[in-house]
Protein backbone atom coordinates (compact mmCIF):
# COMPACT_ATOMS: atom_id res chain seq x y z
CA UNK A 1 0.00 0.00 0.00
CA UNK A 2 3.02 2.31 0.04
CA UNK A 3 2.20 3.30 -3.53
CA UNK A 4 -1.09 4.74 -2.33
CA UNK A 5 0.34 6.46 0.76
CA UNK A 6 1.30 10.13 0.56
CA UNK A 7 2.62 12.67 3.04
CA UNK A 8 -0.76 13.91 4.20
CA UNK A 9 -3.28 11.60 2.53
CA UNK A 10 -3.73 7.99 1.49
CA UNK A 11 -5.94 6.26 -1.04
CA UNK A 12 -7.93 3.21 -0.03
CA UNK A 13 -10.50 0.83 -1.43
CA UNK A 14 -14.14 1.59 -0.75
CA UNK A 15 -15.66 0.08 2.37
CA UNK A 16 -19.29 -0.72 3.26
CA UNK A 17 -19.31 2.15 5.77
CA UNK A 18 -18.63 4.60 2.90
CA UNK A 19 -22.33 4.30 2.01
CA UNK A 20 -23.42 7.67 3.42
CA UNK A 21 -20.35 9.45 2.01
CA UNK A 22 -21.01 8.04 -1.48
CA UNK A 23 -24.71 8.81 -1.16
CA UNK A 24 -23.89 12.44 -0.36
CA UNK A 25 -21.33 12.68 -3.18
CA UNK A 26 -23.48 11.08 -5.86
CA UNK A 27 -26.49 13.22 -4.93
CA UNK A 28 -24.64 16.52 -4.71
CA UNK A 29 -26.01 18.37 -7.72
CA UNK A 30 -23.17 20.90 -7.63
CA UNK A 31 -20.73 18.22 -8.84
CA UNK A 32 -23.01 16.48 -11.31
CA UNK A 33 -21.43 18.48 -14.11
CA UNK A 34 -17.98 16.97 -13.51
CA UNK A 35 -19.32 13.46 -12.97
CA UNK A 36 -21.68 13.46 -15.97
CA UNK A 37 -24.60 12.62 -13.68
CA UNK A 38 -28.16 13.75 -14.18
CA UNK A 39 -30.15 11.69 -11.74
CA UNK A 40 -29.90 10.93 -8.03
CA UNK A 41 -28.77 7.56 -6.72
CA UNK A 42 -30.60 5.59 -4.04
CA UNK A 43 -28.90 4.08 -1.02
CA UNK A 44 -29.97 0.69 -2.39
CA UNK A 45 -28.05 1.22 -5.66
CA UNK A 46 -24.98 2.49 -3.83
CA UNK A 47 -25.13 -0.49 -1.44
CA UNK A 48 -25.22 -2.79 -4.49
CA UNK A 49 -22.27 -0.93 -6.00
CA UNK A 50 -20.31 -1.33 -2.75
CA UNK A 51 -21.02 -5.07 -2.74
CA UNK A 52 -19.22 -5.30 -6.10
CA UNK A 53 -16.47 -2.78 -5.31
CA UNK A 54 -14.11 -5.66 -4.50
CA UNK A 55 -13.83 -6.50 -8.22
CA UNK A 56 -10.37 -6.23 -9.68
CA UNK A 57 -9.74 -3.37 -12.14
CA UNK A 58 -9.22 -5.97 -14.88
CA UNK A 59 -12.70 -7.34 -14.23
CA UNK A 60 -14.62 -4.12 -13.52
CA UNK A 61 -12.62 -1.92 -15.97
CA UNK A 62 -12.64 0.79 -13.31
CA UNK A 63 -11.20 1.51 -9.90
CA UNK A 64 -12.63 3.99 -7.42
CA UNK A 65 -10.48 4.93 -4.44
CA UNK A 66 -11.38 6.97 -1.38
CA UNK A 67 -9.10 9.90 -0.54
CA UNK A 68 -8.44 10.05 3.21
CA UNK A 69 -6.27 12.19 5.43
CA UNK A 70 -3.52 10.27 7.17
CA UNK A 71 -4.57 8.82 10.51
CA UNK A 72 -8.19 9.34 9.47
CA UNK A 73 -10.59 6.81 8.00
CA UNK A 74 -13.47 8.95 6.65
CA UNK A 75 -13.12 9.84 3.00
CA UNK A 76 -12.87 13.47 1.89
CA UNK A 77 -12.96 12.72 -1.83
CA UNK A 78 -12.77 10.15 -4.58
CA UNK A 79 -10.32 9.45 -7.37
CA UNK A 80 -11.30 7.12 -10.19
CA UNK A 81 -9.62 5.21 -12.94
CA UNK A 82 -12.29 4.50 -15.56
CA UNK A 83 -12.51 3.16 -19.12
CA UNK A 84 -9.59 0.91 -18.18
CA UNK A 85 -8.24 -0.65 -21.37
CA UNK A 86 -5.65 -3.35 -20.58
CA UNK A 87 -5.04 -4.11 -24.27
CA UNK A 88 -3.91 -0.56 -25.01
CA UNK A 89 -2.67 0.14 -21.47
CA UNK A 90 -4.69 3.29 -20.80
CA UNK A 91 -7.36 4.65 -18.49
CA UNK A 92 -9.24 7.83 -17.78
CA UNK A 93 -8.76 9.56 -14.45
CA UNK A 94 -11.15 11.77 -12.51
CA UNK A 95 -11.07 13.34 -9.08
CA UNK A 96 -13.56 15.08 -6.82
CA UNK A 97 -13.12 16.51 -3.33
CA UNK A 98 -16.36 16.71 -1.38
CA UNK A 99 -16.09 19.88 0.67
CA UNK A 100 -15.15 23.31 -0.64
CA UNK A 101 -12.75 23.88 2.29
CA UNK A 102 -10.71 20.79 1.35
CA UNK A 103 -10.25 21.97 -2.24
CA UNK A 104 -7.18 23.95 -3.30
CA UNK A 105 -5.30 22.57 -0.29
CA UNK A 106 -2.92 20.25 -2.13
CA UNK A 107 -5.06 17.19 -1.39
CA UNK A 108 -6.14 16.72 -5.01
CA UNK A 109 -2.57 17.09 -6.24
CA UNK A 110 -1.27 14.55 -3.79
CA UNK A 111 -4.05 12.10 -4.72
CA UNK A 112 -3.44 12.62 -8.44
CA UNK A 113 0.29 12.09 -8.00
CA UNK A 114 -0.33 8.82 -6.13
CA UNK A 115 -2.72 7.55 -8.81
CA UNK A 116 -0.30 8.47 -11.61
CA UNK A 117 2.48 6.58 -9.88
CA UNK A 118 0.20 3.60 -9.19
CA UNK A 119 -1.06 3.57 -12.80
CA UNK A 120 2.39 3.64 -14.34
CA UNK A 121 4.25 1.43 -11.84
CA UNK A 122 1.68 -1.11 -10.64
CA UNK A 123 -0.74 -1.27 -13.59
CA UNK A 124 1.98 -0.68 -16.19
CA UNK A 125 -0.21 1.77 -18.10
CA UNK A 126 1.17 3.68 -21.05
CA UNK A 127 -1.15 6.64 -20.66
CA UNK A 128 -3.82 8.38 -18.64
CA UNK A 129 -6.36 10.85 -19.95
CA UNK A 130 -8.78 13.34 -18.42
CA UNK A 131 -11.84 15.16 -19.71
CA UNK A 132 -12.17 18.58 -18.09
CA UNK A 133 -14.83 21.23 -18.59
CA UNK A 134 -13.52 24.48 -20.06
CA UNK A 135 -14.46 26.51 -17.00
CA UNK A 136 -13.11 24.09 -14.37
CA UNK A 137 -10.02 26.20 -13.79
CA UNK A 138 -8.91 24.30 -10.67
CA UNK A 139 -8.84 20.96 -12.52
CA UNK A 140 -7.23 22.49 -15.60
CA UNK A 141 -4.42 23.86 -13.42
CA UNK A 142 -4.09 20.62 -11.43
CA UNK A 143 -3.77 18.28 -14.40
CA UNK A 144 -1.44 20.67 -16.25
CA UNK A 145 0.78 20.88 -13.15
CA UNK A 146 1.22 17.10 -13.26
CA UNK A 147 2.26 17.02 -16.90
CA UNK A 148 -1.04 16.33 -18.64
CA UNK A 149 -1.07 17.96 -22.05
CA UNK A 150 -4.09 19.34 -23.83
CA UNK A 151 -4.62 17.27 -26.97
CA UNK A 152 -8.03 18.42 -28.09
CA UNK A 153 -11.23 20.30 -27.46
CA UNK A 154 -14.64 18.70 -27.75
CA UNK A 155 -16.76 21.64 -28.91
CA UNK A 156 -20.15 22.20 -27.27
CA UNK A 157 -19.76 18.78 -25.63
CA UNK A 158 -21.81 19.14 -22.46
CA UNK A 159 -25.17 20.83 -21.95
CA UNK A 160 -25.05 22.59 -18.56
CA UNK A 161 -27.85 24.83 -17.36
CA UNK A 162 -29.15 25.29 -20.89
CA UNK A 163 -25.75 26.22 -22.38
CA UNK A 164 -23.32 24.05 -24.29
CA UNK A 165 -19.79 23.98 -22.92
CA UNK A 166 -16.56 22.74 -24.42
CA UNK A 167 -14.68 19.88 -22.79
CA UNK A 168 -10.90 19.72 -22.99
CA UNK A 169 -9.13 16.40 -23.43
CA UNK A 170 -5.82 15.96 -21.61
CA UNK A 171 -3.33 13.11 -21.89
CA UNK A 172 -0.29 12.01 -19.93
CA UNK A 173 2.08 9.51 -21.53
CA UNK A 174 4.17 7.32 -19.23
CA UNK A 175 7.69 8.82 -19.54
CA UNK A 176 9.31 5.41 -18.94
CA UNK A 177 7.74 3.75 -21.98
Amino acid sequence: MLTLQGKSIYLRALEPNDLEFLYAMENNESIWEVSNTQTPYSRFLIRQYLKNAHQDIYEAKQLRLAICRNQDFPAIGLIDLFDFDPKNNRAGVGIVIQNEEDRNSGTGGEALNLVIRYSFQQLNLNQLYANIGEDNTASLALFTKFGFQQIGIKKQWNLVDGKYKDEILFQLINPKK
